[in-house]
Formats: C-alpha cells, structure tokens, sequence
C-alpha cells in the first residue's frame, strides 16, 4: 500500500496523523456530546488525521458522579455510541471516546474504539483513583482483569479488555493502544505493556481537574512514557462545560513522540480545540529494531504481554496531505536558543575533555596543529586552547603551524596567524610549496614542468605534505597532532587519506558535524571562553570565509576552489548524514523531508545567529541531486577511510563514524540499494 501512494503523500513515507482533541462537553447528555465529537471529527476528517482521541468520559462529561448510575445516562450512552459508530461509515479518522458503560454486573470506565461503521473495539480504564478529590471506585470497576473478553453496547458487539491492540493492515507500523488517565500515573502503565507488544501510537482519554502544577506533571509523564516506550503519546484532558462543583478543568492536549513535543494546544480554551501531529512511525519502528534492549524487556515480561490485535484497514488519501510537525533544516542545530546554546556547551567541553584526557594519558605532549583559517582547524584550535587552560599549561605551548601552498589566500593565511597569535600559541609559517614541487618532480607530475594541471594527485601531495610535516614536527619537539577533520567530511570521505588531513594522533573535530560547528564557533564568542575582542574579529571573518580546500588556484574569474561547488552544500548533505546515521531512513523519504524543510526560506525556524542574508531554500531536483552524491560517497567510496580514522570523542546523539563505535561497515560496499530505492521513488530525477 505504501509504494501505491504517490510522492507527495506523507503516508507513503512512514507518517500517520493524530489529534489529541477536547470538546465542550454537556452534563449527562450523551446526545449532544455525541454530536459534538463528530463535529470535530469531520474536521480531522478533512485534514486526514488517522488517529483522533477525545477525553475521559466525553460521551457523558466525567463529573456527573452519581448520575452516571442512572439508566437514562447509560441507555443514551448506549444510543450516541451507535451513533458515532453510524456516522463514522463515511470518516476517515479512527475514533477513540470515552464512555460509561455496563458489562456483566458492574460498569467500567472505557476507551470506545470506532473506525468505519465498526466498533473495533473497547478499553476498560484499568487503574482507579480513590484519592484526594477522585471516588471512581464508587462507580465503576478496575479494568486491569478484564482481558479477552467481549462487550455488548446497544445492539454492537465488540472485544473488551485492557489486553487491545489495534493495527492497520495498509499503514505498516500504526498500531494503537489506549489507557484511560490514572493508567500512566501508575508504576507500569498499561501502555508500557502495549509497547511491548507493538503498539506505537499509545492514546490517552483523560479527565484529570486542574490544580496548579498539574499541566507540568502531565507532560512530563506524556513525555517520559512516549521516550521510554519509543512510541508516540497523544493526551487529551476534559474541558469546558464539565462540572465546576469542587474542581475547574483546562482541556490540555499534547501530542509527544519519542521524548520530542510535536503539538500542543493552549489550555482553558473556549471551545474545542486540537493538537495535530504527523508521527513518524518509520523513526518509531527503526528505534526499537536498534535499541535491543527494547524487545529484551518483552521476553523478561512476556507472559504479562499477551495482547488481543484488532485490524482495520485504513485507506489512506492518495493525495498529498502536508506535513503537520516541525522539521530542522538543520537536524544537527536546534532551532531553540537554549537548547543549542546547551548543545554547543556540551559539544565544546566534550572535545575539550576528550583531548585532555588523551594528552594527560600519554605524557602531556605539546599539541602539534595546522591552522588553514578555515572553520575546522579555527574551532580545533579553540578546543585546544581550553584544553591548555583545563590543564594548567601556558597557550604557549601551542604549536600552530601555517602551511600555504600553491593556492592558500592572504586572507584566510592572515586570519590563520591573527587567530594564533590571539589565541596565544606558537605560531610558524612553513610554505610547502619547495617539499610539494620536489615530490611533483619526483613523481614526473606535469605540474612541475610549468603546466597548469590541477589534479587530485596535485591537490593531494599539498594535503600530504601538510601532515607529514606535522607528524614530523610532533616527533621532532614532543608533541601530538590534533586532527581537525569534521563529522561531515567523514561522512563524504572529503579527506586525503592515510598521510594527509586523514590522519592525526586525536582527531577532536571527529564527532560534530560541519554545519554545527559555525553555530559551536558563535557561541565561543558569545560566552567568553577566554575570548577578547581581537580574537573575536578574527573568528568572525572565519564564520563568513566560503569553505575551500584551497588546493587549486583561482581560475581565470579570480573565484577560489569552493568545496560545496565540487561536492554539494553541508547544509543538504548533514540533513541526509542525519537520517541515515540516526533512523536508516530510506533514500525516498529523506529527499521527501529535505523538501519540505528547504522549500521555502521564510517559513520555519532557523538556527539563532543564522545571518537573514545567508538564508536559502532547495527545490526537490537539487535536493534529490546531491542526495545522489551523498548516497554514492557514504556508502560506496568513503567507507575505506572511515575504517582507518583516529581516536577521536562522540558528540552528537545521532552518532558517529568511528568504526570502533556507532558504524561498523564493510569498506568494499557499494550504493545500489540506495540509489535503486530513490530512483523508484522518484524515475525523472535520478540520474542512471
């Protein structure tokens, strides 16, 4: 079904949408209340949302206390629940309410499961409260025993128990399961059984009165049950028009997904409202295939695990729909100021006690460093100045070395030396060209012979001699290299392998990738860090330099090699890094999010700093071009020299490249699969 719907849809790649929704509600009157839940429901119905939960008790308003005993009540309960289930013949939404109803001799607190002209299904509240403001055990029964059974509503028939689990045969992944307020307050909610089992989307019809702080423990309980269940959590509380006897009701609804806030509504609202999400059930799925000891916690559990499945079919539009959640353009950067700030702080002293450690375990070396005025060397040196400072040691002991060859700048050579200096290291300038033309000569390159020829070999014998000095001077005066690669370079195999940028004693940068070190740089600035004014001039003209190698001379328009004309922009290959390192996202449904977080500059967040002049948008065939290139890079070239890197410190949650640590992959592997998916996808812009 999924490879069936067309590019656009975001149901063909791995998203299903929810609403968390609160209505107002009517006192003891399940007509009116019916009426009201399919008012919003035609609304998700229009928005194509899979998936719509409603609060506790909405059928019949969750404070009529003992009302909710009397014939009438139920018997019109009864009746609104053939109703929905009538009307929702022609919806597309799943719809999950709550209602009192009788089964056998008692009543239970329940989740009402209706999708299609079907009751698919009904949850017993399992979990009672009988505390502080609630009484709901002088009412209904404990659900939490009544597995495999069947329920009668009216003339409907239906499973009862808290043992439900509801899967979609044409929506790989979307299996929902819902619990009934008080269920998440306990130990082991229903719901962490339900994940176990396979429920990804858990639901919760809540009631729950409003005192101060409530809301906060609300989320927080939402936030920690979708992050430790690895499933999306969509919560929806009672609102307007509930009792107001003794307790007063805001109506928060919220929608979380693996620990991350997708929406949320604002609370004491006025009339209905909605939180809407699209969920990744793709990221959902691929989590719990890595984290292993998601499903080791269903064998020790199994035998509490025994869940009921209740299919339906979903026929999703095929059409595309949008995408309702937030996408970073830059997946590596928050878009929020505290948290990145926080990121970079972590990022930065992560390096900094990476390389500290390293130095005090092998005899505190000087630390050996080339210094090209480009953004990697700037911020690797930055890290070693802290280093310096953590460890006690003058900045003098720095060993900066700039080595300009047959196309370095003045400006990016000046801005090497003025950043040395104002760092306080030791800083020498060695020109490599007199070492580069002897080993061309040697070698019979026609460059030596006065011919412009700027080959690979041309540009890699200045990359090589660079580091052989600087493995040579390390020996020469007791020190380290420090490799000032980046995650992204690694991630492309943009690097001179073996003797050449390739290679150092400890490679600092490793771990980050290129397009948030900028952000790392900035927030150095920012916050001190030992940084006077003249230092910051210095990093600043680093931050708005063009990335370049500076390998190959200016051409006859004077403009510089640029790196990101040669292999594609940073910016497009960590969104691809991202996906791939992160969830093992297909090639089709990374180009399918690239598109919709670069398609319009004006819309969405970018990341705090980012200059209003530098901000761009891609179109799905450039998207989809350089896509082309990261996937041939990464997985069938770059590999050989992933598997040969240095130490060097993890920084970032999505992982790293170390071959000792997050990637383990063959080095003679090839892109077939990847670029036969995305060509599938996508035939008139994937290039045979």
């Amino acid at each position: 079904m999924r490879m069936s719907l067309p590019f656009e849809s975001a149901y063909r790649h791995g998203f299903a949408r929810v609403a968390a929704c609160t209505i107002p509600v009517a006192i003891a009157d399940p007509a009116a209340n019916a009426e009201a839940v399919l008012a919003t429901a035609r609304e998700c119905d229009a928005e194509a949302v899979a998936v719509a939960v409603f609060p506790e008790l909405c059928l019949t308003g969750y404070a009529i206390e003992d009302l909710v005993m009397q014939d009438a009540v139920l018997d019109a309960t009864a009746t609104a629940i053939e109703r929905l289930v009538e009307a929702s013949v022609d919806l597309f939404p799943v719809l999950v309410v709550g209602a009192p109803l009788r089964h056998r001799n008692r009543l239970y607190n329940c989740a009402v499961v209706i999708h299609r002209g079907e009751l698919l299904g009904v949850a017993p509240k399992s979990y009672l409260p009988t505390y502080r403001e609630f009484y709901e055990r002088r009412w209904y029964a404990p659900g939490d025993d009544r597995g495999d059974q069947d329920i009668r509503v009216g003339e409907l028939e239906a499973p009862f128990g808290p043992d439900l689990i509801f899967e979609a045969l044409d929506v790989p992944g979307l299996i929902v399961h819902a619990e009934v307020c008080e269920d998440v307050w306990v130990p082991i909610p229903p719901s962490s059984r339900a994940a176990l089992a396979g429920a990804t989307v858990l639901l919760n019809l809540s009631g729950s009165p409003i005192t101060i702080a409530r809301a906060e423990d609300r989320k927080d309980l939402c936030q920690s049950q979708s992050l430790r269940c690895l499933a999306a959590y969509a919560y929806a509380a009672a609102g307007t028009g509930e009792s107001t006897n003794d307790v007063s009701w805001d109506g928060q609804t919220m929608i979380y997904e693996g620990g991350n806030l997708l929406a949320e509504t604002e609370r004491f609202p006025d009339g209905p409202r909605r939180s809407v999400a699209d969920v990744d059930l793709d990221r959902l799925r691929q989590d719990r295939l890595r984290q292993g000891t998601f499903d080791d916690n269903r064998r020790t559990h199994e035998a509490d695990a025994a869940f009921r499945t209740v299919h339906f079919q979903l026929d999703p539009p095929a059409t595309g729909i949008g995408l309702r959640r937030s996408l970073d353009r830059f997946p590596f950067v928050p878009d929020d100021p505290e948290r990145l700030a926080l990121d970079c702080y972590e990022a930065f002293n992560i390096q900094v006690s990476g390389l500290v450690q390293r130095m005090r375990a092998i005899g505190d070396p000087k630390p050996v460093i080339g210094v090209s005025g480009g953004l990697d060397s700037t911020h690797a040196l930055l890290v070693v100045a802290r280093a310096m400072d953590r460890m006690g040691r003058p900045r003098s002991d720095i060993l900066a070395y700039t080595m300009p060859g047959f196309a370095t700048s003045e400006h990016t050579k000046s801005n090497a030396i003025a950043l040395a200096e104002s760092v306080g290291a030791s800083i020498e300038t060695i020109d490599i060209r007199p070492a580069a033309t002897e080993i061309l000569e040697g070698i019979g390159h026609p460059f030596a012979e006065g011919e412009p020829v700027h080959d690979v070999t041309f540009e890699n014998v200045q990359a090589g001699v660079r580091t052989d000095f600087l493995f040579r001077l390390a020996n020469h005066l007791g020190g380290m290299v420090i490799g000032t690669s980046d995650l992204s370079e690694l991630a492309l195999g943009w690097a001179t392998y073996g003797v050449g940028d390739h290679m150092s004693h400890y490679a600092v940068n490793a771990g980050v990738p290129k397009t948030l070190i900028q952000h790392v740089i900035r927030w150095v600035i920012a916050h001190g860090e030992g940084v006077d004014d003249a230092e910051a001039a210095v990093l600043q003209s680093v931050l708005d330099t063009e990335i370049s190698p500076e390998l190959v001379p200016a051409g006859q328009d004077g403009r510089m090699q640029s790196t990101e004309d040669r292999i594609g922009p940073y910016a497009l290959h960590d969104f691809a890094l991202y996906h791939v390192l992160r969830f093992g996202f297909r090639p089709s449904k990374i180009a399918f999010l690239a598109a919709h977080a670069w398609a319009d500059p004006d819309a969405g967040a970018w990341p705090p700093g980012f200059p209003d002049e530098d901000r761009y948008a891609y179109d799905l065939p450039t998207v989809v071009k350089w896509l082309q290139v990261f996937l041939q890079r990464y997985f069938a070239f770059a590999q050989f020299k992933r598997s040969a890197i240095p130490n060097g410190p993890k920084v970032s949650p999505a992982g790293s490249l170390s071959p000792r640590g997050d990637w383990r992959a063959p080095s003679d592997g090839n892109a077939r699969a990847w670029i036969a998916e995305l060509k599938a996808a996508l035939p008139e812009l994937v290039e045979d």
